[in-house]
């Protein structure tokens, strides 16, 4: 790449002015966390255990404050005990409860537009956009305030998950601490992914799980120095959980579920599994599509309030009617005792299940779109859980003799949707394992995720976390892999086709040597010393010719370089010019030894970009969905510029980051 010339002797000369630079005068860029040093691996494992102490204290807390929320408005008593996994008992306001969903929604519009617009929402994309756009950095107040409107959201009856919350809080709290202590930009980030492995971990008593997800879903980069950090604070918050929840598996299932039968009948069975993938893939697929659909059309009613208040009132329509004909609320709230029901098979009538997964996806989509603050996964669950059994259910009315297990194939269905909306594969068959131990389901759940994956990548290229930050224009790296830059060399990446000339010679006197080889760059020694590096291009060479024919190299040449050797790395060479404020690169040999060093190239800012899409060329595939997502994002923010301004107005406003 070479400048061009903008054409008129003034602009030449304007650039030919403005290549004198003058020693001693660069101007700092304002300090930054980027300029800090950052701490030993020793000291940031610490700061991860803290966090997931705090993390695993503040799950304890906050699902408390579910339990208390949801006996005062739904049971008319004071009490922090809930437990989940039951059934919710008729409330004792009758046909009033539609309104409870209402007052909840009133009080989480008001927290989210008074505090903290970041609290709305599910959570993760924010935790995800705050890692890739904001340095890591979350306002600690997003942590109260997420646990207050998510706490009321759920106690209300909004069918919302409860690990969203506690994984943008995790992450609050990662990030508060990285802020506190100083620290380099990336381990702040290493905290906040550490954050979120914890409080998902600390939410279903899933370790294993809670790393994978920090991992596939949130950390740009995975080293020693990432991993162990996470590691740390996901293994505490797990065991602060158990100290007040006991070990026992989130869900549990019956001793012999049968789901790979011991006989021929088990290919079939796999096979079976796969067609489920493709069913809950769709289910994905329409889950994501669901949710913004949704808050598209409640972004046109005037009014956070009113609109708001009209999403929970169809919420409360919703449970009162599930609960006078169907006999519970089933869809209210994190809906942990409907999947309990269907992994015991105490739930059947495949037309039934259908009905329970569609009004979830219904009211999660009314329930976010319009305003909530909560999470997707344990919706995830139960729609997928329905779709296994009524999965199941029409596999048996079909083929009688069939080797199916309802509560079986409710469990692949968790992890086959969970996997597929989230894309975060390994985790949907970590923690499904976790939360149920059965070893059995681990093969029949494989299949199932990687299929419905496939499936809801073709309706959907975007997950249901990564969509909405596509519709903002952020788009996140879809893949995770080496970055084949950083075992580059300076040699790599230098320029060759370089001219080394001495300070004291006329520039038109080398006028000759440039008609040859497509020379760019000189390198102008004085004494033996290399004084500074000129850029050749069109421009220069007809500001010359007009008014400074006799110019020489050493005043038009540079001085803010920096010399390296050529097997040093490529990154270092970033750093350094950073570091120095350089805007180029000497290529010598023995550089140490000034009066024997020979010039072998240059590097230049071009030459390093050029270095850096080499390298992304290796993985086509990864490039181009992102491109699509780009332009996907562009298309989405033409077209709804105005909603979306008036929906985010309040709302706080990049750092480039590896992946």
């Amino acid at each position: 790449m070479t400048s061009g010339s903008t054409g008129g002797e003034d602009g030449a000369a304007g650039e030919l002015a403005s290549l004198r630079v003058e020693t001693g005068r660069v101007q700092r860029a304002p300090q930054t966390d980027d300029d800090a040093s950052p701490i030993d691996m020793y000291r940031l494992s610490c700061l991860g255990i803290v966090v997931g102490v705090v993390t695993g204290i503040g799950a304890v807390a906050f699902r408390g404050l579910i339990g208390f929320v949801h006996n005062a408005f739904f049971l008319g008593r004071f009490s922090a005990s809930y437990n989940a996994s039951e059934f919710t008992p008729t409330s004792v306001w009758g046909a009033f409860v539609i309104l409870v969903p209402v007052v909840g929604g009133l009080v989480v519009t008001w927290l989210v537009c008074t505090f903290a617009p970041e609290a709305k929402g599910h959570g993760v994309p924010e935790v995800m956009d705050a890692i890739y756009f904001k340095r890591g950095v979350i306002r600690p107040v997003v942590a109260i305030v997420k646990s207050l409107a998510s706490a009321f959201a759920i106690g209300t009856g909004a069918a919302v998950g409860r690990e969203g919350p506690i994984i943008q809080i995790g992450s609050a709290l990662g990030s508060t601490l990285g802020q506190a202590v100083r620290m380099t930009a990336g381990q702040r980030i290493t905290l906040v992914a550490a954050g979120a492995g914890a409080g998902i971990a600390a939410t279903f008593n899933t370790p294993i799980g809670g790393v994978l997800f920090a991992t596939e879903l949130m950390m740009p980069e995975i080293s020693v120095n990432t991993f162990l950090p996470v590691a740390l604070a996901t293994g505490t918050a797990t065991f602060v959980g158990r100290l007040f929840f006991g070990s026992a598996p989130a869900f549990l299932v019956p001793a012999q579920l049968g789901a790979i039968p011991d006989r021929p009948g088990s290919v079939l069975t796999l096979l079976l599994y796969a067609v489920l993938g493709i069913v809950t893939g769709t289910g994905a697929a329409m889950l994501t599509h669901g949710l913004h659909v949704a808050e598209d059309i409640f972004e046109r009613i005037p009014g956070r309030y009113a609109r708001h208040a009209l999403g929970m009132l169809l919420v409360g329509v919703t449970i009162y009617l599930l609960m006078r004909f169907a006999g519970h609320y089933y869809v209210e709230g994190v809906g942990y005792a409907t999947i309990q029901a269907l992994l015991y098979g105490q739930l059947g009538g495949g037309l039934f299940l259908i009905t329970l997964a569609l009004c979830k996806t219904l009211a999660t989509s009314i329930s976010l779109g319009s305003g909530s603050s909560g999470g997707v996964f344990s919706p995830s669950l139960f729609i997928g859980a329905a779709l296994g059994a009524a999965f199941a259910a029409s596999v048996q009315t079909v083929l009688p003799a069939a080797p199916v297990s309802a509560p079986a194939f409710a469990m692949v269905g968790m992890g086959a949707m969970v996997g597929g909306g989230t894309g975060a594969a390994m985790t949907a068959v970590a923690m499904i394992f976790e939360m149920t131990r059965d070893y059995d389901i681990v093969l029949p759940m494989i299949i199932a995720v990687a299929v419905s994956l496939a499936t809801r990548r073709l309706l959907c290229r975007e997950s249901i976390y990564t969509l909405k930050l596509v519709r903002r224009g952020h788009v996140i790296p879809n893949a995770l892999h080496a970055n084949m830059f950083l075992v580059q060399n300076a040699a790599q990446v230098m320029e060759t086709d370089v001219l080394v000339q001495d300070a004291e010679v006329l520039f038109r006197d080398i006028l000759g040597n440039l008609d040859g080889p497509p020379f760019r760059h000189v390198v102008v020694t004085r004494s033996g010393r290399i004084d500074g590096v000129l850029r050749i291009n069109t421009g220069l060479r007809r500001a010359i010719s007009h008014d400074h024919p006799s110019v020489t190299l050493g005043a038009l040449a540079q001085r803010n370089f920096i010399v390296v050797a050529p097997g040093e790395a490529a990154f270092d060479v970033i750093s350094k010019l950073r570091q120095k404020h350089a805007t180029m690169a000497v290529v010598v040999t023995r550089p140490e030894e000034e009066g024997a060093m020979e010039v072998v190239g240059v590097i230049a800012k071009e030459h390093i970009a050029d270095a850096v899409a080499s390298s992304i060329r290796i993985f086509p595939e990864n490039r181009r969905g992102t491109e699509r997502s780009l332009r996907s994002g562009k298309q989405h923010g033409d077209s709804h510029a105005s909603t979306r301004a008036e929906a985010h107005a309040g709302k706080e406003g990049q750092h480039e980051t590896q992946r």
